[in-house]
C-alpha cells in the first residue's frame, strides 16, 4: 500500500505537469512584480538604517568601497562583506535546490519561505537589538547580512525556477530595455530591434514596483522606524501564497 510520502503529489504534484506547467507561467507573471517592490524596500530600508549598504543592488557596495579606498575615506568592513556573503547565499540556494530535488512551483515556494524567514529575522533582529541606533555596528552589520542573503534567495530563484522572468534586481537592464521598446514602437523605419511588446510591459512593471517599494519605505522609516522590516516581511509571506 503506498504511503502519502512516498506519493508524487506529495511532493508538489510532480505527476501533473500541465498544472505545473500552467502554475509556472502563471508565478512567471504575477511574482516578479511583487519580489521588485520587496527588493525596493529592503534595499532603502537597509541603506538608511543599517548603515548605508545596498542589499538588493549588492555590486553598487562594491563602488562605494572602491571610492573609500581611493579617497581615504572611512572603510566599512559591511560592505566589502557584502559581496562574499551574497555570493556564498546564493550558492546555499543552489545547494538546497539540489538537495530537495525540486523544480519550478514548488522549488519557488521553497525558496520564497526561505527568503521570508530571513527577512523575518532582519525584523526581530532589528526590533529587539535596535542596529539602527549604531548603523555602523556590529549588530548593524549581522542585521544587513541577514537582509542580503533574502535579497541572494529572492534571486537565485528567478534564475532557478522561473529562469523566463525578468530579473527584479537588474533595474538599468529593465529601464534600458524599456527605453528601447519605446524608441522601437515610436520609430517609422525599420526596427533595431524585433518590437517585444510584452518586455516593455514587464520592464516597465518591474521599473514601477521598485520604484514604489522605494517609496513606501522611505516613508515607512519616517513613521516605523526598525518595525518598517514589517512591511516587506508581510510581502514576502504574501509572495509564498501568490498563485
Amino acid at each position: 500500500m503506498p504511503t502519502f510520502a512516498g506519493s508524487p503529489d506529495a511532493l508538489g504534484g510532480l505527476d501533473h505537469p500541465a498544472d505545473n506547467t500552467t502554475e509556472l507561467l502563471r508565478l512567471e507573471e504575477r511574482l516578479p512584480p511583487l519580489l521588485s517592490v520587496i527588493a525596493g524596500m529592503v534595499d532603502l530600508t537597509g541603506f538608511f538604517t543599517l548603515g548605508n549598504i545596498f542589499t538588493a543592488h549588492v555590486t553598487g557596495n562594491l563602488v562605494v568601497a572602491a571610492a573609500a579606498a581611493v579617497h581615504g575615506g572611512p572603510w566599512n568592513l559591511a560592505q566589502a562583506l557584502a559581496i562574499p556573503v551574497f555570493m556564498a547565499a546564493v550558492a546555499a540556494a543552489w545547494l538546497i535546490a539540489r538537495a530537495s530535488s525540486l523544480r519550478g512551483p514548488a522549488l519557488t515556494r521553497l525558496l520564497l519561505v526561505i527568503q521570508f524567514v530571513l527577512l523575518l529575522a532582519v525584523l526581530a533582529f532589528g526590533v529587539g537589538a535596535a542596529p539602527s541606533a549604531n548603523p555602523h555596528g556590529l549588530m548593524a552589520g549581522i542585521a544587513v547580512m541577514i537582509a542580503v542573503c533574502a535579497m541572494a534567495f529572492q534571486y537565485a530563484l528567478l534564475r532557478l525556477a522561473l529562469p523566463k522572468a525578468v530579473s527584479t534586481a537588474v533595474m538599468t537592464g529593465n529601464l534600458t530595455n524599456t527605453v528601447l521598446s519605446l524608441m522601437e514602437m515610436l520609430s517609422t523605419q525599420q526596427p533595431l530591434l524585433p518590437v517585444d511588446r510584452g518586455r516593455l510591459k514587464n520592464s516597465l512593471r518591474l521599473l514601477i514596483g521598485f520604484l514604489v517599494g522605494c517609496a513606501v519605505a522611505a516613508a515607512a522609516i519616517s513613521v516605523l522606524g526598525d518595525w518598517a522590516w514589517s512591511i516587506p516581511t508581510l510581502l514576502a509571506g504574501f509572495a509564498i501564497v501568490v498563485r
